[in-house]
């Protein structure tokens, strides 16, 4: 990369429902490099990585199946019945997740990194970035995407969505909120507006 170019760190995130996945995509279409932390958790607990062996040394073997893999059905009745066991899960893996995530920032050559963050406010990541984004729609419109997409009743679909950070604090807490209630040509216009943008800023910056 030329010295006179910076790299410009995006975090994007969104409740569920609102698009976040679809929006990082269409990113990585525009240009931008993207990195996905949850494919990132999923890629670091494999057998033999290191939040794999985080995982076993603060749960035990038995967190595993019958081919060491990490059982996450076994693993879920043990932290989300029990608020200091979720903690402890986060402390044996956000640490490792976060480290690699910005290994693979810095070590990209693109001018713009786009990281999908499910809980970039709630964990504090959105300091990690230049720009906060979120991926935003109504109510009833993620409502309609969930049950459509996961077969969920309308009963759970709401449980997940009061479960999250309300969403008009999400809204002021970002730099830049993406309105995704219509078609996915709709947002992909949006977000290559936002991509050159972003390169712009990126070029321009010393």
């Amino acid at each position: 990369m030329p010295k006179s170019l910076k790299k410009l760190t995006i975090g994007l995130t969104g409740g569920i429902g609102a698009g976040k996945s679809s929006a990082l995509e269409l990113f990585a279409r525009s240009g931008a490099k993207t990195v996905s932390l949850d494919a990132l958790a999923h890629e670091l607990s494999a057998k033999g990585r290191p939040v794999h062996r985080s995982m076993v040394r603060a749960f035990g073997r038995s967190i595993l199946n019958s081919q060491g893999e990490i059982d996450r059905r076994a693993l879920g009745k043990k932290v989300f019945s029990s608020r200091p066991l979720l903690k402890k899960l986060e402390r044996a893996t956000h640490p490792l997740i976060r480290k690699e995530m910005r290994r693979r920032v810095s070590g990209s050559s693109r001018r713009v990194v786009v990281v999908d963050v499910p809980l970039l406010f709630e964990g504090g990541l959105h300091e990690d970035f230049d720009v906060t984004v979120l991926v935003s729609a109504k109510r009833e419109t993620r409502i309609a995407r969930v049950k459509r997409r996961d077969g969920l009743s309308r009963t759970e679909v709401l449980r997940r969505i009061r479960a999250q950070m309300p969403e008009r604090k999400k809204r002021a807490a970002a730099d830049v909120v993406i309105d995704n209630d219509g078609t996915i040509a709709r947002l992909g216009r949006s977000v290559r507006e936002y991509q050159d943008a972003f390169e712009l800023i990126a070029g321009g910056r010393r």
